[in-house]
């Protein structure tokens, strides 16, 4: 979703951001789960040939889509800290914003309570933002 965001900023209403990469770089050195990295983004971040061109970090500044953040603060494939940058990012931006964290919950929310409340706030956010005016 933060690659959406900042690649096409004008073709959604509004953008649901579960356990999104905001900084590849970052990511590649804060993971505990480096085989996915370095899987899915062609080896360690030092051998990428063209690694910022993909990075979303690099396309904060046209950030405007309504987006609802969330994360598992237990997720150790993509840390949480990568949802509170593009939160922060979203709010200097001035873009509307929600951030939604489970300090329960891994990369997937699993618990009943919790996924209710997952479930029930996507909802209410892309209700909010595709209701017919």
């Amino acid at each position: 979703m933060n690659w959406i965001s900042g690649n096409w900023p004008d073709r959604f209403k509004c953008l649901v951001n579960h356990a999104g990469i905001f900084d590849l770089r970052a990511m590649a050195y804060e993971t505990e789960e480096l085989w996915f990295d370095q899987w899915d983004n062609g080896g360690p971040w030092t051998t990428r040939s063209d690694a910022e061109k993909w990075n979303p970090v690099n396309h904060v500044a046209k950030w405007k889509t309504p987006t609802l953040v969330i994360h598992g603060e237990r997720d150790y494939r993509i840390p949480y800290s990568q949802s509170l940058a593009a939160f922060t990012a979203l709010q200097q931006q001035g873009a509307e914003s929600k951030l939604l964290v489970f300090p329960d919950e891994n990369h997937w929310v699993l618990k009943p309570k919790n996924s209710i409340q997952w479930h029930q706030t996507v909802f209410d956010w892309v209700g909010k933002h595709l209701k017919a005016k």
